[in-house]
């Protein structure tokens, strides 16, 4: 499953956190148990400790502290057990698992055997080869605009960009150059560059804001990009 990973060590790190707060907690706790019973419309308290009367130890009303402590500490036990059992069965799962495990049972078979078998599912370079093949129509040149000419002959806007798509074309990084992309409530943007994750097969956006020394332009690419925020597209994440 894509990602799952990923999401099973960030459920690792909640659970670790969780664990480390609930032991914290546990260090000082009074000694014993709370029981609850109800009398006529009331609930009475009483404190349970080893050796002492099987009821347990009548607790008085204005002990809040004693019966706030004991039932924290019932609580956090139960926490404790849960989260070490849960963080168990995670380290198991994540010890091993490998994301592209399934794609590579194909990439091991003989050359020839690949030829003759159908993949679970599609291969990543297939799920690649059908993103790149979509055909779209960018932003557009105006006519007094510069040639700039990538390395692979691809029309840029800027010196800049050129850099980039010649880094990723190098690094063999496929890319779309100004791929429009739809933004609720803002209109449509085009992205400098998009990529296809491997890891989650969602869509990055590139945007290289090459003039924000310019306060107009700066503003518009604020403006941008809490557009993209509010259509769920984060820095850092995609």
């Amino acid at each position: 499953m894509t990602n799952l990973k990923t999401m099973l060590m960030q459920e690792q790190i909640r659970l670790e956190k969780i664990l480390t707060k609930t032991k914290e907690q546990l260090k000082d706790v009074p000694p014993g148990t709370l029981r609850l019973t109800h009398a006529k419309e009331s609930v009475q308290f009483y404190h349970h400790l080893p050796g002492g009367k099987s009821g347990g130890q009548y607790i008085l009303r204005t002990n809040t502290e004693l019966v706030r402590r004991l039932a924290q500490k019932s609580y956090d036990k139960k926490i404790l057990k849960q989260a070490e059992r849960r963080l168990n069965q995670i380290r198991r799962i994540t010890r091993d698992y490998d994301e592209e495990e399934i794609e590579k049972i194909f990439w091991k078979e003989h050359r020839e055997r690949q030829k003759l078998i159908q993949p679970a599912e599609p291969l990543w370079e297939q799920q690649l080869e059908t993103w790149m093949a979509k055909n779209y129509e960018g932003k557009g040149f105006q006519k007094d605009s510069p040639m700039i000419l990538t390395e692979q002959g691809e029309r840029v806007r800027s010196k800049s960009e050129k850099i980039l798509a010649d880094c990723f074309y190098r690094h063999k990084i496929p890319y779309k150059y100004e791929h429009p992309l739809y933004l609720k409530g803002y209109g449509t943007v085009y992205p400098d560059f998009t990529f296809l994750s491997r890891k989650n097969k969602r869509e990055i956006y590139w945007e290289h804001h090459g003039m924000m020394d310019d306060p107009s332009y700066a503003e518009s690419t604020i403006q941008k990009i809490q557009a993209y925020e509010r259509n769920d597209i984060y820095p850092e994440n995609n």
